[in-house]
């Protein structure tokens, strides 16, 4: 077990992770706006998230973690307007896609998870703290802003400097220019066709900051170890949640703050406009595995800026496959009895170097380096025959410790493609994945398994050009044979 340090944003240091009731860990994490599709920038911060959760749990402890649903802000209102229909159901349908895809990307579910509209009451409960000090105010259209001259520390996350705050000037928007110091909004009075509750601060709806400081406060407490989320939630989003949080409760929100870096596209910033958006259904539609997108994307450790390529993308798939063809060569043993104490202590020092570098702020980087390391050097001790069994059942323990953060050994890429195919057809979309993926897809592993049997079978009757017209029909469709000493392998591209 090793001590966990990892940067804390307010701080500007590395710092030791650790509840504070020696307890659970208690974290919250900024969840969805369920508008739209998840993009893969969304998913690298709900990744680096969960590979946090599973360090933590790996180390024996307890994690208590909050995760919300944005299901009212001015987009979904906007969307849910043009679609002509009431946002419950306009949110329903990509709420259901988020949670597929943290399932495909197999990222764990917090132990909580709390819609906005399923707190008003604990919201308006905290607005009624504020105006009680005369922090919160309700202007002339009956909607109650937050008067940010009142707090003295905004800024301190952000690190930016806002002496010259004008007490009184107002932004409406949730979202807004990122160097504005204006009073936000509280609760926004209702409008005309909006959504609204009758509520004792008036009829309206909440402003997007206060429910992320409603619900950490409702579940973990007014003192929370750890707050997570990308970097562009740093200002104004989570700087807010400080200034209101504290400002009801006199105490500090969050001990330990943790921000994931941006993530690039071949280079440049993702946007629709310059044709490298990309959500994680649009990656399985061109044929990528989920698998593969997982390891990707925590490959770079997430204080660093990640530039995500077609290139890398194969080659994280590549990567996984040899950790798995590995891992099956170990589990399959037939391996001599004994131990190899060169093998031994190599793998114990791998086993280290991998805790260590998970424990030292999350270096996934590293973390992998320490087990590819092991691959090549425990493959070549097979190879030449001074691997042994011992060698294996330890290597296979570093595996598993490996693999419940990674997550990449179980192979399920076939099954969440072809769901991710289904959906494409259910939505008029399947003309948007790759041809060869659908005709790929059509063929079932039985189906592919009575094919290199008899193809095998053809072999050993030496009817050659039967088991190579198989060999190019299964390669023709996207299906990879391997023959080795270990016998017949397939896999799909």
């Amino acid at each position: 077990m090793a001590t966990i340090e990892l940067f804390n944003t307010l701080g500007g240091k590395i710092e030791t992770l650790a509840p504070v009731d020696q307890k659970a860990l208690r974290m919250y994490c900024c969840g969805p706006t369920v508008y739209d599709y998840g993009h893969i920038g969304n998913f690298r911060t709900f990744l680096h998230v969960d590979v946090l959760r599973r360090v933590i749990r790996q180390q024996g402890i307890p994690v208590e973690h909050v995760m919300n649903i944005t299901d009212v802000d001015d987009k979904i209102i906007r969307n849910a307007a043009a679609a002509g229909v009431p946002i419950a159901q306009y949110t329903e349908k990509f709420e259901r896609a988020f949670f597929e895809d943290l399932d495909a990307l197999g990222i764990q579910r917090p132990e909580y998870i709390s819609h906005a509209t399923a707190c008003i009451p604990d919201m308006v409960s905290l607005i009624e703290q504020l105006a009680a000090k005369d922090i919160a105010y309700q202007a002339e259209d009956g909607s109650w802003y937050f008067r940010i001259a009142r707090f003295p520390d905004y800024g301190k996350l952000s690190k930016k400097d806002f002496d010259g705050i004008e007490d009184g000037a107002r932004v409406d928007l949730d979202e807004y220019e990122k160097d504005a110091a204006r009073d936000f909004a509280l609760w926004k009075a209702v409008k005309p066709g909006e959504q609204s509750w009758e509520t004792a601060l008036g009829t309206g709806r909440p402003g997007w900051h206060i429910e992320c400081s409603a619900m950490a406060t409702k579940f973990l407490g007014e003192n929370i170890d750890l707050h997570a989320g990308g970097e562009d939630l740093m200002f104004p989003h989570h700087e807010n949640e400080i200034a209101q949080s504290e400002s009801a409760s006199g105490k500090p929100f969050v001990r330990h703050w943790m921000h994931v870096r941006f993530l690039l596209v071949e280079g440049k910033k993702m946007s629709k406009s310059e044709g490298n958006f990309y959500t994680l259904r649009d990656l399985l539609l061109k044929g990528h595995r989920a698998s593969a997108i997982r390891f990707l994307l925590i490959s770079v450790p997430y204080r660093h800026q990640m530039n995500f390529t077609f290139d890398s993308l194969i080659e994280s798939t590549n990567a996984i496959d040899r950790l798995r063809t590995f891992h099956q060569r170990m589990l399959k043993g037939g391996f001599s009895q004994g131990c190899d104490q060169a093998l031994s202590l190599l793998t114990g020092e791998a086993r280290m170097a991998y805790t260590i570098a998970l424990a030292n702020d999350l270096n996934t980087a590293e973390a992998r380096a320490a087990i590819f390391d092991l691959v090549r050097a425990a493959n070549t001790a097979a190879d030449t025959g001074t691997l042994r069994s011992e060698n294996a059942a330890e290597i296979l323990d570093v595996l598993n410790l490996f693999d419940a953060v990674f997550a990449v050994l179980e192979d399920k890429d076939a099954a969440i493609t072809r769901a991710a195919l289904a959906w494409a057809e259910a939505e008029g979309r399947i003309d948007e994945a790759a041809p060869e993926l659908v005709a790929t897809l059509a063929f079932s592993d039985s189906d592919i398994d009575a094919l290199v049997a008899e193809r095998t079978q053809a072999k050993k009757t030496r009817n050659f050009a039967r088991a190579d017209a198989i060999r190019n029909d299964l390669l023709a469709k996207g299906i990879l044979i391997e023959d080795s000493k270990d016998g017949v392998r397939w896999k799909r591209k």
